[in-house]
C-alpha cells in the first residue's frame, strides 16, 4: 500500500499540469491578509484536486489497483507532492474531516456558556452532515466505495471517532467547570462522567444512522431535518426536557432548585432520582433510531414494573 509518514500540507501546489509549489509569503501581506487566504485556498484546491482524481481512478480502475503515483498524474503534480497533503492513498478519500473537525471545535468553543450543551454538540455534528450534504454525487459515490473495501471502512470508523471524543471532552468540560449550573440544564451528579459519553456516541450514532439512509437514497431528500428529528429523540431519552414549544435556554432548572414562576423543574435521564437504577442497553449500528428508542422504552417500563 502506498503510504508514507509526513506532516500536514506545508506549501500548496500550482495548477494541474504543473509542479509548481507557491509559498503564501511571496508578495503577501501580514498573516491573515490577502496573500494568506489566497494560499489556503490553493491548498484546498489542490486537495480537492487530488481527492477527485482518487476517486474517479477507484471507480474505474479499483482501489486495489490504484497507486499514489497514477493518482498523482492525473492531478497533473509529481508524487512529492501528493505526499505534502495526504500520508496515504485512503486519506485522500476524506479530504475535508480535518478542516471540518477545526470548524467543529471553534463553533464548541465559541458557544455560549448559558446554552445547553447538548444543543451546542448537535450543532456541532450538523457541520459534519452538511459537509456530506454540500457533495450529493460525491458523497454516495464515496460511501459506495467505503462498503467495497475494508481498510476504508476501518478509516471511517477512525475518523467518527475523532468527534466523538471531541464531544466528549466539550461535555466534560461543561460539567467540570466551577461557574454555578446554567438555568437551561442541569449536571448528571455522579453520573457526569457516563453522560458525557453516552451523549456524544449517541449524538453521533444518530448522525451516522441519518447520514447512511441519505446516501442509501442516493442523497435525495431533507436530510437536516432528519437529523433533527433524531436529536429531539435524543433530548428527550437522555436529558432533561422543556415544556412543549419553550425554548431550551433558560427554561429549565436543576432538581432540587427553587424554580421562579414560570420555570420548569425537570429530571434528566440519568439522575431523576437517587434509587432509580441505571439502564444499560446495546444496539446494532445499523438499526432504526425508533427501534432502539422502542426497546429502552420497553425496558424501562419493565423496570418500572418489577
Amino acid at each position: 500500500m502506498d503510504r508514507v509518514q509526513s506532516a500536514s500540507p506545508q506549501h500548496p501546489a500550482g495548477p494541474r499540469g504543473t509542479d509548481r509549489t507557491v509559498t503564501s509569503t511571496g508578495g503577501t501581506g501580514p498573516e491573515g491578509g490577502p496573500g494568506s487566504r489566497r494560499a489556503a485556498a490553493q491548498r484546498q484546491q489542490m486537495r480537492q484536486d487530488l481527492a477527485t482524481a482518487a476517486m474517479d481512478l477507484f471507480a474505474t480502475q479499483g482501489y486495489e489497483e490504484t497507486t499514489v503515483d497514477q493518482i498523482a498524474a492525473a492531478a497533473g503534480v509529481a508524487r512529492r507532492t501528493f505526499f505534502r497533503y495526504f500520508r496515504s492513498k485512503e486519506e485522500a478519500i476524506f479530504p475535508d474531516h480535518d478542516d471540518t473537525l477545526i470548524r467543529v471545535a471553534d463553533l464548541l468553543a465559541s458557544a455560549e456558556p448559558e446554552e445547553h450543551p447538548l444543543d451546542v454538540v448537535c450543532r456541532g455534528i450538523k457541520e459534519v452532515l452538511r459537509m456530506y450534504a454540500s457533495t450529493p454525487g460525491v458523497s454516495v459515490a464515496r460511501y459506495q466505495l467505503i462498503r467495497q473495501v475494508p481498510a476504508l471502512r476501518e478509516r471511517e470508523i477512525a475518523v467518527v471517532a475523532r468527534y466523538e471524543r471531541l464531544f466528549t471532552r466539550y461535555l466534560l468540560g461543561r460539567f467540570d467547570t466551577g461557574e454555578p449550573i446554567p438555568s437551561g440544564w442541569q449536571r448528571g451528579g455522579e453520573d457526569d462522567s457516563m453522560l458525557a459519553e453516552v451523549s456524544a456516541a449517541a449524538v453521533v450514532a444518530a448522525h451516522n444512522h441519518v447520514l447512511r439512509r441519505w446516501l442509501r437514497a442516493g442523497g435525495r431528500g431533507d436530510v437536516e431535518a432528519q437529523l433533527d428529528h433524531s436529536f429531539e429523540v435524543i433530548r428527550r431519552t437522555f436529558w432533561a426536557a422543556s415544556e412543549p414549544g419553550a425554548r431550551r435556554r433558560g427554561s429549565v432548572v436543576a432538581p432540587g432548585a427553587n424554580g421562579a414562576p414560570g420555570e420548569v423543574v425537570a429530571e434528566s435521564a440519568l439522575s431523576a432520582s437517587p434509587q432509580g437504577e441505571v439502564l444499560i442497553t446495546v444496539a446494532r449500528t445499523d438499526a432504526p433510531l425508533d427501534v432502539v428508542v422502542d426497546s429502552i422504552r420497553a425496558a424501562l417500563s419493565g423496570a418500572r414494573e418489577s
